[in-house]
């Protein structure tokens, strides 16, 4: 089975947007369709706390520590993914597509978790790039330029 093949789904995000897009082209001319886009605000962590990180106070061995810092851009980063993840399941579930998830490395470890075990195996590959900003067209043509052509690793 080809990568790109009609009807093929891609998953592309980041940790503040994504795409929902299917492929109603062939495998070695995809037309990428919009299907959703997904998006979240998402100020850096300086924007977002602005108290000094807590103290600790270990009475057994009479110290002060400072705490580390909480990283809010982090955690809404987290949260934005796993509802993600969450729409990509409730999507497979219902019409049992195949797809594609094309994310930087750093977003594909945050969205692993909470793919469902029926989402995992309709995936046909995770691409780890950022392509989340680029507009369709180039996404088109650098999916066509991926190794091995349109083809998936064990897949063909």
């Amino acid at each position: 089975m080809t990568l790109l093949a009609y009807g093929t789904w891609i998953a592309v995000c980041d940790g503040a947007k994504a795409m929902l897009l299917e492929n109603r082209g062939d495998h070695e001319y995809p037309k990428l369709e919009m299907r959703r886009v997904f998006e979240q605000h998402n100020a850096p962590t300086r924007e977002q706390g602005n108290s000094k990180p807590g103290r600790n106070f270990s009475a057994a061995q009479g110290r002060h520590a400072a705490l580390e810092e909480t990283d809010f851009h982090d955690q809404a980063e987290r949260k934005f993914l796993k509802e993600f993840a969450a729409r990509i399941n409730q999507q497979v579930a219902k019409s049992l597509v195949r797809f594609v998830i094309i994310a930087p490395p750093r977003a594909l470890g945050m969205l692993r978790p909470h793919l469902a075990d029926i989402t995992r195996r309709r995936l046909l590959a995770e691409l780890p790039h950022d392509y989340v900003k680029l507009p369709l067209i180039e996404i088109e043509k650098l999916l066509m330029r991926t190794p091995g052509g349109a083809k998936a690793k064990g897949l063909s």
